[in-house]
């Protein structure tokens, strides 16, 4: 089983933490990343694109003129796809983008993003994270205690209203519960600080 140092709030190592082979121990899977990254970012697209076709295009309630007689070509409407100002012929139209991959292959890509991160030594475990009032200061300075000034997704076993009040004014920094980890967060960020009981938790669901 891998094993990674416990660190206090003050960026102190109070010890080390077994992680279960499992979660944190398997080889990553690439093309599962991949298929995973590109899944999520679908999903993310609004998908508010929208054209007008002729039906819907101002204008053009009569024939601009008559059938035969006048030497130039036959026309039914001005909002015609051929005339300037016309109705656009197979645009986009609002859709969403999202699917759904198997579930087995996302937790095979979660696992995989989380065992990325022990191997290139990018984890680091909290023995707690909570502060009595949200401060962002205080936030601040356990990053500080930490080494930490890249991008970092900090994970908690709750919501932990107070450390993600203190956390989202930091450029670089996003928080998440446990329950809501993902590839895409994992993957997006340098670093990954997770409290000991989060790391108990995704376990539990993972293992």
């Amino acid at each position: 089983m891998p094993k990674v140092a416990l660190f206090n709030q003050a960026g102190s190592q109070v010890g080390e933490i077994e992680l279960n082979d499992s979660v944190f121990g398997i080889e990553p899977n690439s093309h599962v990343l991949f298929d995973a990254v590109i899944m999520q970012r679908a999903s993310l697209r609004q998908g508010t694109h929208k054209t007008k076709i002729r039906s819907e295009v101002a204008g053009g309630g009569r024939k601009p003129w008559r059938q035969k007689g006048t030497g130039r070509a036959r026309q039914g409407s001005i909002r015609s796809p051929q005339w300037r100002g016309g109705g656009t012929v197979f645009g986009p139209t609002p859709r969403s983008y999202s699917y759904k991959l198997p579930k087995k292959v996302r937790r095979l890509a979660i696992k995989s993003a989380l065992s990325t991160k022990v191997l290139d030594e990018n984890i680091i475990v909290l023995e707690n994270l909570a502060f009595e009032t949200p401060k962002t200061k205080e936030f601040a300075n356990v990053l500080k205690g930490l080494s930490v000034d890249t991008k970092a997704l900090i994970v908690t076993a709750g919501t932990e209203e107070n450390v993600a009040l203190s956390a989202r004014n930091i450029p670089g920094i996003t928080f998440v519960p446990a329950d809501g980890i993902n590839v895409l967060d994992v993957l997006n960020h340098d670093k990954l600080i997770m409290t000991k009981a989060a790391v108990e938790k995704v376990e539990e669901v993972l293992a």
